[in-house]
């Protein structure tokens, strides 16, 4: 489970880089990456999707700070 916790928290961190770069200068990374493969671009973003809920739904859990 720790691995898939890993997985989703790198996507959700990526995801939110890339809204950071959309916001901030209107650039999809993800888009720019894999652009020539849209379902491939689709997959990212029901990927990080996905880890945002399992991180969201986990988190207390998982987490130190919010454990104690």
């Amino acid at each position: 489970m720790k691995i898939l916790h890993v997985v989703a928290f790198a996507l959700v961190i990526i995801g939110g880089l890339n809204w950071g770069l959309v916001g901030l200068f209107n650039f999809n990374l993800v888009t720019t990456v894999l652009g020539s493969l849209p379902m491939a671009v689709q997959a990212v973003y029901v990927l990080v999707g996905l880890s945002a809920v399992l991180i969201g739904a986990t988190h207390m859990k998982d987490c130190k700070v919010c454990s104690k």
